[in-house]
């Protein structure tokens, strides 16, 4: 009997919901007459309706307490336990789709650290039974809002933003590329959350750009995404607006510090993607940039946009390497 509700917990951020996008198309195509209940931030609702891939957004945050929904299939898209277990457990599945956990009880799949990010929860169906494309990442571009009309259709991202300050290129290095890509004659926007607003106007007054081009903290979800989808290029770290640029098709360069673009780059088959990494592991929550991103310079962003511009082989992109 085909499940009349089916519950996925995915509760953290933007690029989560991103990477998550092919598992939760996955759940559609197998149980399309289902109602389809994604659990996460509600931030993340506007653009998780763009993707047309779930039915509703039950907000939460991670770990907070579901309401006892009862559903056919709760599928645990969040972690492989035991809190994210527990707290799927709480809505009284009739069937949980998770990775094995020992301490949770539960028998599923056993899971991979080294894994990429799409990779691991379309394997998680797939072992379930459940058939499912980890090509399946695009989503529709927003209606053109004001952020990106006119001169601003084409332009240059600049986002300095990332989670935690292991991911945080220099302020001063985001501001030498942001200044090039001025001096070619390019439009440059920065970008970012509200509470990256402040780095955003600092990046722009050392760039040498009016503050009308910072963006940060003037948008909500789907107008970043409809600021990324009129593009020409974005420069960032590893972080959410990545994958918004991977899910639009707009060309970009992003910079790697503690984590390998193998679990959270691009996937393969995205040419129109660069990525730098200087090859070390490290802590992606620290509170220090780490010395691998350190490694990376402006000459070397440089190079790799010029290389977008002239770059049409078809293919996957390896990382570049930096010299260290």
């Amino acid at each position: 009997m085909s499940p009349r509700t089916v519950l996925a917990y995915r509760a953290l951020g933007l690029g989560d919901l991103l990477t998550g996008l092919p598992a939760l198309r996955a759940l559609r195509g197998a149980w399309p007459r289902a109602h389809l209940v994604l659990a996460a931030p509600a931030a993340l609702g506007p653009l998780a309706a763009l993707s047309g891939a779930v039915d509703e957004l039950l907000p939460t945050t991670a770990f907070e307490p579901l309401p006892e929904l009862r559903p056919d299939v709760a599928v645990n898209l969040h972690g492989r336990g035991p809190q994210s277990h527990a707290t799927l457990a709480a809505a009284r599945p009739r069937r949980l789709v998770a990775f094995a956990s020992a301490e949770a009880a539960v028998a599923g799949p056993v899971w991979r650290a080294d894994e990429h990010e799409v990779a691991r929860w379309c394997r998680l169906l797939a072992e379930s039974g459940i058939p499912a494309d980890p090509g399946e990442l695009s989503i529709p571009a927003p209606p053109p809002s004001r952020w990106c009309s006119g001169a601003r259709r084409g332009a240059t991202i600049v986002h300095p933003g990332a989670a935690s300050p292991a991911r945080r290129w220099p302020v001063e290095r985001f501001a030498s590329v942001a200044r090039a890509e001025a001096g070619r004659g390019r439009t440059v926007l920065v970008t970012g959350s509200p509470e990256e607003r402040d780095l955003a106007l600092e990046l722009a007054r050392r760039a040498g750009l009016d503050p009308s081009c910072v963006v940060a903290g003037r948008t909500d979800l789907v107008e970043l995404a409809g600021i990324v989808a009129a593009a020409g290029r974005l420069v960032c770290g590893d972080t959410g607006v990545a994958h918004l640029a991977t899910a639009l098709g707009t060309p970009s360069v992003v910079l790697f510090g503690p984590t390998s673009p193998g679990r959270w780059g691009p996937p393969p088959g995205h040419s129109q993607h660069r990525v730098l990494w200087a090859g070390r592991h490290g802590d992606p929550h620290g509170d220090e940039v780490d010395p691998g991103l350190l490694d990376i310079d402006v000459e070397a962003v440089l190079d790799e946009l010029a290389l977008l511009d002239r770059s049409s082989s078809p293919g996957a992109q390896e990382p570049a390497a930096i010299e260290g």
